[in-house]
């Protein structure tokens, strides 16, 4: 026996287990309450609009379309939970598949200018310089003109139908996305492994889509997280302005221009569609804020 050896560690019963990224992100989430208890209720209003819309199918629930003029704006009851509306129609139903066109519109909306933002920002940070100039100011041109417009001139041209609705405010809610991917691109590919990414002969699409933009997940999921409101509270301007949803479809703005135009005969028209709104954007930008801190610790207000 060797004198001068060491003794080996002591043994212990369980090993220890190591923890992902993921975990870690996920478990600071979940000492963030407030973004937490977001989460939940992001989740019981999807389950209720969603189960809503079921039990109305079912005929459990009053169609939300179906119109009984014998029952005009009625008050709050055991026949209409939230009353009715100037048609008869019942509010909360209504409101319930409101939820799920404005949340459809966020998510496939949001969806789509993740598609075009990523590609474009990735595309003009990895290759650069006169490509990259030019690709910027174009960004920067689209900047410069109102949203709105743009959104109506798209719906204008191409009709007023909910395919065209998601495409058109996809189309213009791309640009912070591009950006934000553009600079997270240029400071990637000065590290390590893009060297060694090269060195293995590596082609431009390989090391762009499986190397450059996967890293690039974390500020992509907390922006994505911010945008859905974002394009909820379009969607529900142009409701307002009758660009929107069409008739008889809902969605949560048209039940609020619906309620803005009979608040002083019926308050409750304005007033739960513009609740059950507020109280989903809320979530949303809490939830986006719990995220940017849970995957990005350093760059936490706390």
């Amino acid at each position: 026996m060797n004198p001068t050896a060491l003794p080996d560690p002591p043994q212990t019963a369980e090993s220890e287990s190591g923890s992902s990224l993921g975990r870690d992100a996920w478990l600071r989430l979940k000492r963030n309450r407030l973004a937490y208890a977001c989460l939940w209720s992001l989740g019981g209003i999807l389950v209720l609009c969603a189960g809503g819309a079921l039990l109305s199918l079912a005929g459990v629930l009053p169609d939300p379309n179906a119109t009984h003029l014998d029952h005009i704006l009625e008050a709050p009851g055991v026949r209409y939970l939230l009353g009715s509306d100037a048609l008869g129609r019942d509010v909360f139903t209504r409101i319930l598949f409101g939820g799920l066109v404005s949340i459809a519109v966020g998510v496939v909306a949001t969806l789509v200018s993740v598609l075009i933002g990523v590609t474009y920002g990735a595309v003009a940070g990895y290759v650069g310089g006169r490509c990259d100039a030019v690709m910027m100011r174009f960004v920067d041109i689209l900047y410069a003109m109102p949203f709105v417009i743009l959104v109506v001139v798209l719906m204008a041209l191409f009709g007023m139908n909910l395919f065209w609705l998601f495409i058109a405010i996809g189309a213009v809610e791309w640009l912070t996305m591009a950006r934000i991917v553009r600079a997270q691109v240029m400071a990637l590919k000065r590290q390590e492994f893009m060297e060694a990414a090269r060195s293995l002969g590596l082609g431009h699409a390989a090391i762009l889509f499986r190397h450059l933009i996967p890293n690039c997940f974390g500020p992509i999921i907390v922006y994505t997280t911010l945008t859905v409101p974002s394009v909820m509270r379009l969607e529900a301007v142009l409701s307002f302005l009758g660009m929107g949803v069409q008739p008889p479809n809902s969605s949560w703005g048209c039940l609020i221009k619906e309620g803005a135009d009979r608040m002083t005969t019926s308050a409750g028209l304005l007033v739960f569609p513009a609740a059950a709104f507020a109280i989903t954007l809320f979530c949303l930008n809490f939830l986006g804020d719990g995220l940017r801190d849970a995957l990005d610790p350093k760059g936490s207000r706390d």
